[in-house]
């Protein structure tokens, strides 16, 4: 019975959220408000309608919706364009989480809630909602302009802070302070998490997808895709981290494989079912009681989102180095709150530390501020428009020459590009490292001291198994490769600097390739520790004269970098250009020409908007084939993807003609099949299928001839049509009634 109520609880769910968004269709509104009314409908709280039933099942189904959409949004944002947009995201995240974490505990105290509650308050209103926005934005068609990419990465760098306030806030509930050493250890352990995730990932799955594409269907692909996402949801949630935060983790992973837009287009369904789930469990939460009860910090929080989160978010975009009209667009999308709001606010109130009115209030504002978030992302430009206006003219003239000098190409020294070259190589070397030490220590060692003893022979088999793996890690640590040998030599014979600080950086990583070996020594002997440092340096020596090393650490480089960069050799022109051009008000974007289109036919010459717009088209793939800088008389075929290059105005100009369908009433032919007999007297009697030429003269033609015990089936021109023939022809209706009308009248063509 229970399998039924949950039948019946999502039947009622989904009939009535596809009702509702119709209508917020026929209105023009946001379908993700239209599933909230839809929740608020089918909720307990609203008892003149049908309601669910089995509420615990239905959370259950709405995690499953945020795994998928953050999955989704990781396809579509990896870490690469993370990276492309890092200063502002990071710049945007840190003033958005300071001020409103300050504000947040103002008002907290203003409204007379405790200081445990005021520090939990402001961790609540410091966090956007991921999953409203890239809604919001899909529902919008703004997922292609540049601001939102610097939304993204804001809200990546918000849920990964989340991630970390969560760990002080429990700190400070237990111990009634926070822990400098308990922060330092998360920030250790998630910068872990995610270094070895991604090296692992990057080390094999574009090598896996290659290697087995031409076995891969659509099937396969999606089930394996999904298994992954899981799998690293489940990994991620035993590390301590969200199952949203790990999703998005192996959707950036996918995002650098070939088949990251195809797995995209695979999963779209799959997360618009389940994230359709989770918004009208959003709106379920809804409880006009409580709404009625706290209307007064309902909505003084309310207005502390929708004007603190888009003034301090526009004002660290500016910061930055965005633009005005960038930074205020920025701003305004990320005017509200969202799911970690409600995943700390359950937590405060696990800790005993929140009083129970906290949680419905803190719904009640999301849901407040998610019905607004729309709203306030179309408002972004009337509102722009205003202060271009009303600004003073310095003020406008500051701003510029802010933005210009930030956009300004800063030569990096020389100490610049050696640091930026040794550092992620040691990073990612040593996270190999201690994942080593810590599969040693936690199982290997273990195992094998259960299964053979702990004789010292099985020591010794093990810690010469461990350093074997080790090895190419460790040579690449004490390695010096490509430009880095240029550059160190460089500054080496360069009397402006010392060389007290290229012999540190030559001493850190024997340091650490050296402190490696002696913990994993340690862990399996109890020699003295001086006999354990002879022995580790002996070991690095070994490992630096090893030639078998050095080759199997070149091969994993080589294999590494060429799957961080497959992607960008499968879409050259797109890489090269979006990196060059992150900072700037110009970018490209992927349009698909509709079949409905009224540009199909047309050739790039004879598009209005062509000369309109101003945008250039770098690129059109058509199938395998893809046509770089086409000529202006290349023609515009159906579902051709044109990559075009322009400032937002040119690029949404350009996007609405060409996704602009025809206004001609298609004209329906009714086709159908029949027959007649050929008589003697006919004057398709005796003659030949390609003498009569049916399909010139009346667009029909004939498929089959049925003669004696004889069937012909789709005839040969040459066939001649003889007495008593049965003649099967298709074609439409009026032209089959006036063949055999002028057949009988001897009227034939």
């Amino acid at each position: 019975m229970e399998e039924i109520h949950f039948v019946s609880d999502v039947a009622l769910m989904l009939i009535v959220a596809g009702i509702i968004t119709l209508i917020f269709k026929w209105l023009k509104q946001p379908l993700v408000l239209g599933y909230i009314v839809a929740g608020f409908i089918v909720s307990p709280n609203f008892v003149f309608f049908p309601t669910v039933t089995d509420t615990h099942t239905i959370e259950q189904w709405s995690e499953i919706g945020i795994v998928f959409l953050l999955f989704a949004l990781g396809l579509e944002f990896s870490i690469k364009k993370l990276l492309h947009v890092g200063s502002a995201a990071f710049i945007t995240a840190g003033s958005v989480l300071i001020f409103m974490f300050l504000t947040g505990f103002g008002v907290g105290h203003l409204l007379g809630w405790t200081t445990m509650e005021c520090i939990f308050l402001g961790g609540m209103l410091s966090m956007s909602s991921t999953t409203i926005i890239v809604k919001a934005f899909s529902d919008l068609g703004l997922k292609s302009q540049k601001f939102t990419g610097i939304v993204l990465g804001t809200l990546i760098v918000e849920d990964i802070m989340a991630v970390l306030m969560m760990v002080l806030l429990s700190t400070a509930a237990v111990s009634q302070q926070f822990s400098g050493t308990e922060m330092l250890f998360s920030i250790g352990k998630l910068l872990f998490f995610i270094i070895l995730c991604f090296a692992i990932g990057i080390s094999v799955l574009p090598s896996f997808f290659r290697k087995v594409r031409k076995w891969i269907n659509d099937e396969t692909l999606l089930i394996l895709s999904i298994g992954l996402c899981f799998g690293m949801v489940t990994l991620a949630t035993k590390a301590g981290f969200s199952s949203a935060f790990g999703a998005f983790v192996m959707g950036s992973i996918l995002a650098g494989t070939i088949e990251s837009e195809h797995i995209e287009k695979l999963i779209k369904s799959i997360k618009d079912l389940f994230g359709a789930i989770f918004f009208v469990s959003v709106g379920m939460l809804v409880n006009p009681q409580i709404l009625a009860q706290y209307w007064a910090p309902v909505l003084i929080l309310s207005v502390v989102i929708l004007i603190g989160q888009p003034l301090f978010a526009s004002f660290g975009a500016l910061l930055s180095g965005q633009s005005l009209q960038t930074s205020i667009r920025t701003g305004f999308s990320l005017a509200q709150i969202g799911e970690f709001a409600f995943i700390i606010a359950t937590l405060g109130i696990s800790l005993n530390v929140l009083s129970p009115f906290v949680y419905p209030i803190i719904v009640a504002v999301s849901v407040v501020t998610t019905f607004t978030t729309p709203y306030f992302i179309r408002l972004a430009d009337p509102f722009y428009g205003f202060l271009d206006k009303h600004l003073p003219e310095k003020f406008k003239t500051r701003i510029d020459r802010h933005t210009s000098g930030t956009r300004t190409v800063n030569h990096q020294s020389d100490w610049q590009r050696l640091i930026k070259a040794y550092l992620p190589r040691v990073l990612i070397l040593t996270v190999f490292l201690i994942a080593i030490i810590l599969a040693y220590r936690q199982w290997f060692f273990p195992f094998m001291q259960e299964h053979f003893g702990q004789h010292f022979w099985v020591k010794i088999v093990c810690a010469v198994i461990a350093i074997a793996v080790m090895s190419p890690f460790l040579r690449g640590l004490l390695l010096n490769k490509g430009t880095a040998i240029s550059l160190f030599s460089r500054l080496w014979v360069d009397q402006k600097y010392s060389r007290g600080g290229l012999l540190t950086l030559v001493l850190a990583r024997v340091f650490i390739a050296v402190a490696a070996v002696v913990i994993l020594l340690l862990q399996t002997f109890h020699f003295a520790f001086f006999v354990i440092v002879v022995i580790a340096l002996a070991i690095a020596g070994f490992i630096l004269l090893s030639k078998a090393s050095l080759t199997r650490y070149s091969q994993m480089e080589s294999r590494f970098m060429a799957n961080l960069n497959q992607k960008d050799k499968k879409h050259p022109i797109r890489s090269s250009i979006a990196s060059r051009l992150a900072d700037k008000d110009i970018h490209l974007m992927t349009v698909v020409v509709s079949p409905d289109s009224a540009s199909v036919g047309k050739t790039i010459r004879e598009l209005p908007v062509y000369t309109n717009t101003g945008v250039v088209i770098v690129k059109i793939e058509r199938g395998n084939r893809e046509i770089y800088l086409p000529k202006a008389s290349e023609p515009i075929y159906p579902y051709d993807t044109l990559l075009v290059l322009g400032t937002n105005e040119q690029l949404h100009k350009y996007t609405a003609e060409v996704e602009h369908t025809t206004n001609e009433t298609p004209v329906h032919q009714d086709i159908e099949l029949q027959t007649f007999v050929i008589e003697e007297n006919t004057c398709l009697c005796g003659k030949s299928l390609e003498t009569i030429q049916l399909r010139e003269k009346y667009a029909c033609w004939i498929v089959g001839i049925e003669r004696s015990n004889e069937q012909i089936m789709n005839p040969k021109g040459d066939t001649i049509l003889e007495v008593g023939d049965l003649v099967w022809i298709v074609g439409e209706k009026n032209d089959i009634v006036k063949l055999i009308k002028d057949c009988n009248n001897n009227n034939y063509g």
